[in-house]
């Protein structure tokens, strides 16, 4: 088996989490895992490149190369923490760090008429810069090659999942809760039928802009926070009428729709006069509301929101499959998983199926992303496409990501 190293960063922007993996066709093991944080003042350009601003090629430029010295750094502390000499490593497969993601062309700009736009997804992390200062091989740039063939260049775990995680008799549901929430449905070993997946919304993001704006918190810890609201049940009703909500799949989504601005926007229809009330699209302002209801039922609304999208989606695909309810799982992994709060939600409404996280599976929660890119890395390698067309919606399957010395 040989030792690939996975560099992930997700929507949450966390910091960077180095996993290191034994790889070979059938098996996927987790040897160890580091975390890194990012640096403060990298943090605030990197919230900043989410949204339309001044300067912001230069600020990409620079932020590029320094997300890249943290993932190098990153990689560094993985090998020196588990005694590995890089000189064993396969490659390095690095998602880097998304800004935009806009893979149906559905973006305003003050350069290009509507006609003339194109879908695109934006990570950055200069895959060079970590070669160089790792001296080992970088696979990077994985989502690119998905869109360029007409996919949403996401979700790309699945493929991981199908390869690692497919039980031999029975449908299986995996939920990553980061950020952004996606859910990937896998049948039995044996079926001909492709994984289903798909981004469901909002993760934790809109929970941790809230406690971050109103207690200065990273996080709610266990979700004690929202356990102390109620949630406001007209607010979560214009919440679920969202039209992303409504789409059909394929369909991929990111901080670039669900963040400050869109949740003020809906908070501002509550506590205002009706005829001055905003349209839920329009663009709001991200750090005020007029909005009455108390920050902890916000914070209750959201996490509902965050449950409700996930347990309706896995139930509708399930049910679709025709899976048998008491013999399927739902795993639950990334941050979400330590929302006690959230996770408790999620086994209420799911009462059909045993809703377990992915150490029932053999890995940490926190590892199965960066797992999933030291897999995508070791497809590179052998030539293994990456992507999963029903998935995605790309025209084909096809091996993700360049190589980078």
């Amino acid at each position: 088996m040989a030792k690939f190293i996975g560099l992930m960063s997700g929507t949450s922007m966390d910091g960077v989490d180095a996993v290191l993996c034994e790889i070979s066709e059938h098996e996927c093991t987790t040897l160890g895992a580091y975390s890194l944080p990012y640096p403060e003042s990298l943090l605030r350009a990197l919230h900043a490149l989410c949204v339309p601003s001044t300067d912001e090629v230069n600020t990409l430029a620079i932020a590029d190369r320094w997300v890249a010295e943290v993932f190098a750094q990153a990689a560094l502390g993985l090998l020196n923490k588990y005694q590995v000499s890089a000189k064993t490593i396969c490659a390095i497969g690095s998602h880097g760090q998304t800004l935009r993601h806009y893979p149906n062309r559905d973006i305003q700009s003050a350069v290009f008429k509507p006609q003339d736009m194109r879908g695109f997804t934006c990570q950055i992390g200069d895959p060079s810069t970590i070669a160089a200062l790792t001296n080992i091989n970088v696979v990077a740039d994985f989502r690119r090659k998905d869109i360029a063939l007409g996919g949403q260049g996401a979700p790309l775990v699945p493929a991981y999942h199908a390869a690692v995680f497919s039980d031999p008799e029975k449908y299986r549901a995996l939920v990553n809760i980061g950020g952004i929430a996606n859910i990937t449905v896998l049948p039995p070993c044996q079926s001909t039928k492709p994984p289903k997946g798909f981004d469901t919304g909002p993760g934790n993001t809109l929970m941790d802009h809230w406690i971050k704006r109103h207690q200065n918190l990273p996080y709610d810890e266990h979700g004690n926070w929202a356990r102390q609201g109620q949630v406001h049940a007209e607010l979560l009703a214009r919440l679920l009428e969202d039209k992303y909500f409504a789409l059909s799949p394929p369909k991929s989504t990111g901080r670039e729709y669900f963040n400050p601005a869109w949740l003020a926007n809906y908070l501002s229809q509550f506590n205002a006069p009706a005829d001055k009330r905003q349209h839920p699209r329009q663009q709001g302002d991200a750090n005020t509301s007029p909005s009455s209801i108390p920050p902890q039922d916000v914070q209750a609304t959201l996490l509902s929101l965050t449950a409700q999208t996930i347990a309706d989606d896995v139930a509708r695909e399930l049910n679709e499959c025709g899976a048998n309810d008491e013999k399927s799982d739902v795993v639950i992994c990334g941050g979400g998983v330590f929302n006690l709060a959230l996770m408790q939600q999620l086994k209420d409404r799911l009462p059909a199926y045993r809703v377990v996280t992915s150490e029932a599976l053999g890995i940490h929660p926190q590892h199965v992303e960066g797992a999933a890119f030291a897999w995508l890395a070791y497809a590179y390698i052998h030539d293994i496409p990456g992507n999963i067309p029903a998935v995605t919606g790309a025209s084909a399957a096809t091996v993700l990501g360049g190589l980078y010395k």
